[in-house]
């Protein structure tokens, strides 16, 4: 059901640990800053195929669209590639992609998400409306996680 081989994806990745995250955002003065910070992390996702900008994979509760694909690995871990029609969100799916990609179910249900996006700033600098759709993101993860 959830296996997207098929769709022949290229799958890249922003090589870069939570540290390295954290690191940049701490250095940026300025939110003004580390919004351009993000909307280039958006930048650098891969385009998601139109076909898969589909209801079933959409995450609900985000004011933007926002598309969520995972494609479980051989090795067990799950990897997602992520879309939006917003260029800060779309920077968002890559700072929770970062985190995300390439880790089991099991690793992904224990990670403390809401301790990386603190120690960024995350949760004070966005809109509630934002946040909302953050929180969207992970809770759909999760949900991939589970049924994965």
């Amino acid at each position: 059901m959830l296996n997207i081989l098929h769709t022949k994806i290229k799958i890249i990745e922003i090589k870069m640990t939570i540290e390295e995250l954290i690191e940049n955002f701490e250095f940026l003065d300025s939110w003004e800053d580390k919004y351009k910070y993000i909307i280039e992390l958006g930048e650098k996702l891969e385009v998601l195929p139109e076909h898969l900008h589909t209801q079933e994979w959409q995450v609900k509760g985000c004011q933007s669209q926002v598309w969520l694909v995972p494609h479980k690995q051989n090795d067990g871990t799950i990897h997602f590639i992520g879309d939006s029609d917003a260029m800060i969100v779309k920077g968002l799916i890559a700072i929770v992609l970062m985190i995300y990609n390439n880790l089991t179910s099991d690793e992904i249900k224990k990670l403390a998400i809401n301790d990386i996006f603190a120690s960024i700033g995350l949760q004070e600098h966005l809109s509630p409306s934002r946040r909302n759709g953050l929180e969207a993101m992970v809770e759909k993860i999760k949900h991939y996680a589970d049924v994965l």
